[in-house]
């Protein structure tokens, strides 16, 4: 096992760190990566499924208006999975050396590559440009409206990381950020957007200001220390009335969807099996065990998969 291999596990075995220390890529690449795997958050797939669903809504919702061939609609699917990654990556790594600072002082961390030193500043902004240009090459792959509309979103990108200094509701601008893929995978078959498309994005606007409220109550006293700023400090004991607000928010924006793109009762159904599991994220939420707002968080995974299979049984 490497040496940050090593360092992370001891860190892991504390319970302060937010890094893996098991993670199958550390075993087989080559040990000078392992930081830049680090940095990516390789051991964390989830941030990428988060961002990558939101382009499969799209693309799925918009695939059964237009009646997009499945060898298109595949093909499609995997760009966007590839996009999702390399974006997400390169995100992180402009995240880590904007809060570089901040993320020294907190413990779940401090033991990140920039901010422990393991990779330098400019080691990750090479590394992101060169994960931003991959990004490029998957964009340059549809039409042009997309293109443009994909670019669009730069600025929201590029300012995130700083939201949580200024402002209570960091939350929100993830949320315009995370979900911008809904508008990118309908354009994507339809080249230009529609009502559909709008609700879609507004309902994933909403379910991100859930799942990340609650991933936010895992650093609530190391954020009270260091000045950073979020959902969950703001709502404090009222946390799972606004999370029944935004989740109920999300549903009604995704029934409001399948209704302009001509989606009827298989959809409804499934949109009443995510419903629930919103409902159970809700009801069984500890907002005061770090553990149990992590595993909430990322069980937002199923109900992104839940979305996307009845999309696709209702537009078949």
């Amino acid at each position: 096992m490497s040496k940050i291999a090593e360092t992370l596990e001891t860190k892991d075995a504390g319970g302060g760190s937010d890094i893996s220390r098991t993670h199958w890529a550390y075993r087989f690449a080559p040990t000078a990566t392992h930081p830049y795997l680090t940095l990516i958050r390789i051991d964390r797939p989830i941030g990428t499924w988060l961002l990558l669903l939101p382009c499969w809504w799209g693309l799925a919702l918009a695939g059964g208006v237009a009646g997009l061939n499945l060898g298109t609609g595949l093909a499609y699917a995997l760009l966007f999975a590839i996009g999702a990654f390399v974006m997400r990556s390169a995100g992180c790594v402009w995240n880590d050396i904007l809060d570089r600072d901040y993320d020294r002082r907190v413990e779940r961390t401090r033991e990140r590559p920039i901010a422990s030193g393991t990779v330098s500043v400019r080691g990750g902004a090479v590394f992101m440009v060169g994960l931003a240009l991959i990004g490029l090459l998957v964009l340059l792959q549809f039409n042009r409206f997309t293109i443009w509309l994909a670019v669009g979103s730069l600025g929201l990108v590029v300012f995130y990381p700083l939201m949580k200094r200024v402002t209570y509701w960091p939350q929100a601008w993830l949320g315009l950020t995370f979900n911008w893929g809904a508008l990118v995978g309908w354009a994507a078959v339809m080249e230009g957007l529609a009502p559909a498309a709008l609700l879609l994005y507004l309902s994933g606007f909403c379910w991100t200001l859930g799942y990340d409220t609650i991933y936010a109550h895992q650093d609530k006293e190391d954020d009270l220390m260091v000045g950073i700023r979020s959902t969950a400090l703001l709502f404090g004991a009222r946390t799972k009335t606004w999370l029944a607000l935004f989740y109920g928010g999300a549903m009604l924006l995704l029934a409001g969807a399948g209704y302009f793109a001509g989606l009827e009762a298989l959809f409804l159904v499934g949109l009443l099996i995510g419903a629930a599991q919103l409902a159970w994220q809700v009801h069984a939420l500890d907002p005061e065990d770090p553990g149990d707002c992590l595993r909430k968080f990322k069980s937002n995974l199923w109900f992104g998969l839940l979305v996307t299979a009845a999309i696709l049984a209702a537009a078949s």
